[in-house]
């Protein structure tokens, strides 16, 4: 088996998307190319960087056309970015 291990301050994300036939309430088909794609993932890799603010399996928030697309033999995407170019951790937090 393959994997993806970043380096020179790296991260690798999981931007894989779920194959979903979306439509408008009229009933029109809105074909991939005209979805925007989303701008949050899941993190898979990170290189050694010292104090890094996220680890494997948090959520984040990257720069628009940002890194390297790559599509490993399991079927999934992943973009490989650096580590500057993460902009924020998605957390859960509670209502009030």
């Amino acid at each position: 088996m393959k994997e993806l291990q970043p380096l020179n301050e790296q991260v690798v994300l999981d931007i894989t998307e779920e194959e979903t036939e979306q439509k408008t309430s009229s009933g029109i088909i809105i074909p991939d190319s005209a979805k925007e794609k989303k701008k949050t993932a899941k993190v898979i890799a990170v290189s050694e960087i010292e104090n890094a603010a996220i680890k494997p399996g948090d959520y984040v928030l990257y720069k628009e056309f940002s890194g390297v697309e790559v599509e490993m033999d399991d079927g999934k995407n992943y973009l490989v970015i650096p580590y500057a170019d993460i902009l924020a951790k998605v957390v859960e937090t509670d209502e009030i």
